[in-house]
């Protein structure tokens, strides 16, 4: 698929976008680029392939879920300028 001017300057007015006449042949050019890659996916090889998650095989490692931090509630709590049942206090921000 090859975008005409015309074309360019529909799609440039849908999108409320201007297009300077002197990069008009630029992006006309690297527009046409971007089509032609998508016109890649098309290819009926394609849809015999199952989606993968990961282009790599391979299970994550995981970390152990274990506690590592202590609870310092109180102590975060304590600088608070406000606070109530261990939440922070915040003045309203929307009426």
């Amino acid at each position: 698929m090859s975008l005409t001017n015309d074309q360019l300057q529909a799609v440039a007015h849908l999108a409320r976008i201007a297009i300077e006449p002197e990069w008009r042949d630029a992006l006309r050019s690297d527009l046409n680029a971007i089509l032609d890659q998508a016109s890649l996916l098309d290819d009926p090889r394609l849809n015999e392939l199952e989606p993968m998650a990961h282009p790599l095989d391979q299970t994550q490692r995981l970390r152990k879920d274990e506690v590592t931090e202590t609870d310092q509630r109180e102590e975060l709590m304590a600088g608070a300028p406000a606070s109530e049942r261990g939440l922070f206090l915040v003045p309203k921000v929307i009426e």
